[in-house]
């Protein structure tokens, strides 16, 4: 499981929500749960979408592994 601080802001009737740890995660929802759960499904789809795109440029003897960090 990944940990990312998620920002939310009132704009209006609306709340926006991005990811500070991941540039292009954001989103936005009527209620604040919906902008949560949209948050997730974006950062869900960024990151599988990240991965493919990877898996499609490298080349077969690339390194993959796992890393943990501490922040």
């Amino acid at each position: 499981m990944n940990k990312f601080t998620a920002v939310f802001e009132r704009d209006g009737d609306w709340w926006l929500g991005y990811v500070e740890e991941l540039p292009g995660a954001n989103t936005q929802g009527r209620t604040l749960p919906e902008a949560r759960e949209n948050l997730k499904e974006a950062v869900e789809l960024i990151i599988e979408a990240n991965r493919e795109l990877t898996r499609l440029e490298i080349g077969s003897d690339a390194i993959r592994e796992e890393l943990l960090v501490a922040a």
